[in-house]
């Protein structure tokens, strides 16, 4: 399909191929995005250039990138519709970051968040793509001339200098960049750790905290058994009080369409067990046919990299329009 429309204004999303896609993913993010289509040209990004900064092994490195296109698929968004494919398969990343790098200023980037909390976990290799991961973050969104990006809060910092490296940029030789905002759902859950309620869920945290996408239905159920409430025994919202009891209402809210009055009202005079046993058929009801059309996908190895081949071409067109713009804007001579 041809990629020449400018009708559409453009949406990015980048993931890194690195652990699993977690529920919190799935109903804040994943589930939304096939609704984005009609209204945006969508690039969704499998970020496995940002994934290096942190030591991988490479042939899990490799199976998760497999893995995370099929998901992306599997969770309903259209190949044919949206652009799917992997971050390093277009060269025009790494050549606009290194332009943006030039453009990028040692202080704003010493004060990312990211770049702190990550250093202090991998203390023994704090590299120099660590540091400069946000500058290729900014080459990513600015290469497709993005207008909105889906960001968590752990990611706003980063939108925040994508926008001043564009500004900085525009200021010196005109409008090169759009200049993206942030894309905020009107609604969105915010799920958190099934272990610790106070806390986002997040891949990053013990497998019991929380559920994968890929999770078996008997690991999803004894996950969900074991999630923190209280000692109370009444099921209703109150972030503050019951942020346990809160989470899996959100989570059944999430998965059935009910907002969560329903939800508590459909498990009137019950206890937390059965409130547990609700939320995981909720899941399971809605994780099988994923998992059914993920197998499927992941099977068919030949699919998958023809899928992936043929959005890179696509991608990569978009993309050098906006590099020569910029190499010829810096003064590189083409020819």
């Amino acid at each position: 399909m041809s990629d020449t429309s400018t009708a559409k204004p453009v949406l990015y999303s980048g993931i890194q191929p690195s652990g699993s896609i977690q529920l919190g993913n799935y109903i804040g993010a994943l589930r939304n995005f096939t609704k984005l289509e009609k209204d945006y040209r969508c690039l969704f990004g499998i970020a496995d250039l940002h994934a290096l900064t942190v030591r991988q092994e490479p042939a899990a490195l490799r199976k998760q990138t497999q893995q995370l296109a099929a998901l992306y698929i599997a969770c309903g968004l259209d190949p044919d519709a949206n652009i799917i494919y992997c971050q390093s398969h277009v060269p025009a990343h790494a050549e606009l970051a290194w332009v943006l790098n030039c453009y990028s200023y040692m202080g704003e980037l010493s004060r990312m968040t990211q770049y702190k909390d990550k250093s202090a976990r991998h203390s023994d290799n704090i590299n120099a793509g660590l540091f400069t991961y946000p500058v290729l973050m900014a080459a990513d969104i600015l290469l497709y001339q993005t207008s909105v990006v889906p960001v968590g809060a752990d990611q706003k910092q980063h939108l925040e200098i994508t926008r001043d490296i564009a500004q900085r940029f525009n200021g010196l030789y005109g409008d090169v960049f759009e200049v993206p905002e942030p894309y905020i759902p009107k609604e969105t859950a915010r799920i958190m750790s099934l272990t610790d309620p106070t806390r986002k869920m997040s891949k990053s945290d013990s497998e019991e905290s929380y559920i994968a996408l890929l999770d078996a239905p008997d690991v999803i159920r004894r996950k969900l058994r074991r999630a923190v409430t209280d000692s109370e025994g009444e099921i209703r919202v109150d972030p503050d009080n019951k942020p346990g009891v809160t989470n899996l209402i959100t989570i059944l809210s999430g998965m059935t369409g009910q907002t969560a009055e329903e939800a508590c009202a459909s498990l009137a005079g019950k206890g937390y067990g059965e409130l547990k046993d609700a939320v995981a058929d909720a899941v399971i009801e809605v994780l099988t046919p994923i998992q059914q059309r993920y197998q499927q996908l992941i099977a068919d190895k030949d699919y998958l990299a023809q899928v992936l081949n043929t959005n890179a071409e696509r991608a990569a067109a978009l993309a050098r329009r906006t590099l020569r713009k910029v190499y010829k804007k810096v003064g590189l001579y083409q020819g």
